[in-house]
């Protein structure tokens, strides 16, 4: 992030403030924060832990919303780094609750913020057969998404399907793969995630209004774990950091073209052995970073 004491940054992904309070810990008393969430409950935990703290504010907003919320907070252009952690939290993982994991069995909910929209489970119920398949073949990659599916429109027709337990148990037995160390409901739920709460398309809005949000010389920083995310995240920086393409046969000297509008800085970092040993969930995390060109 090159962090500077009195500098303005964004944590777009709050979660449970990890990365919020590291950044914190590297300001000054003139630095600023802002931190965005869409979940209702990190908005709770985030108000307990860090409100005493003037340096920081916590809003809550998809990071799809970034422009408007920096216009609204008075610090459009002026953002020295903007950090994104992609995907589900840990907490929202490890609560049965929210109906994130396989793992546990819990109400089929999957939205991040609970406060609107459609539930997995309300999509389920009236989803066609089509359109399933498709989104767990787009988002998960699933090699048997019509198989799935189709059992999925089988049972619903005998049972309602409105628990995780449900639905890891039915893909389960719909898909004939076993991947070591994977469960067989693991991508349809990946899938399942992305789609419910859209993920791809918030993530494509937000790296498009960075560019409005950021100061010269400003950082973009960005963890993926799904592969589809990352594609998105390389091709955006790997475009904006080419210089001005000018068309073959104009008399333009190589001086005059205009350079990209991002550096890419490094390459793509993954976690060490002793990383994915502390924290399992960290192995498919991939970290691109990119400056603002001045």
């Amino acid at each position: 992030m090159n962090i500077q004491p009195d500098g303005c940054y964004i944590d777009g992904t709050f979660g449970r403030g990890g990365h919020s309070a590291a950044i914190l810990q590297k300001l000054g008393e003139n630095g600023r924060l802002l931190a965005l969430d869409k979940d209702p409950q990190a908005l709770r935990y985030g108000q307990q832990q860090f409100s005493s703290d003037p340096r920081f504010n916590l809003v809550q907003s998809s990071f799809a919303d970034l422009q408007r919320v920096a216009v609204q907070q008075g610090v459009l252009g002026k953002v020295n780094g903007l950090l994104l952690d992609l995907g589900v939290s840990s907490p929202q993982l490890d609560d049965a609750s929210r109906g994130f994991s396989f793992q546990q069995d819990g109400p089929l909910d999957m939205r991040m913020d609970t406060s609107q929209g459609q539930s997995a489970a309300d999509w389920l119920s009236v989803a066609k057969e089509d359109e399933i398949a498709s989104v767990l073949r787009t988002y998960g990659e699933e090699r048997f998404a019509r198989r799935i599916a189709r059992a999925i429109v089988n049972q619903r027709a005998e049972q309602p399907i409105v628990t995780t337990g449900q639905l890891a148990a039915l893909i389960s037995k719909a898909n004939p793969s076993r991947e070591r160390n994977k469960h067989p409901a693991t991508r349809s739920f990946q899938a399942i995630r992305i789609y419910i709460n859209r993920e791809l398309e918030d993530l494509q809005s937000c790296l498009q209004q960075s560019l409005q949000v950021l100061a010269a010389g400003a950082r973009l920083v960005v963890i993926s774990f799904h592969s589809l995310e990352d594609r998105i995240v390389k091709r955006f920086m790997k475009e904006l950091a080419r210089p001005e393409v000018i068309p073959r046969g104009l008399p333009v000297p190589e001086s005059a073209r205009k350079p990209g509008l991002l550096e890419l800085v490094g390459k793509a970092v993954k976690p060490s052995a002793g990383e994915i040993q502390d924290n399992p969930r960290a192995r498919s995390a991939i970290m691109r970073v990119a400056e603002v060109r001045a």
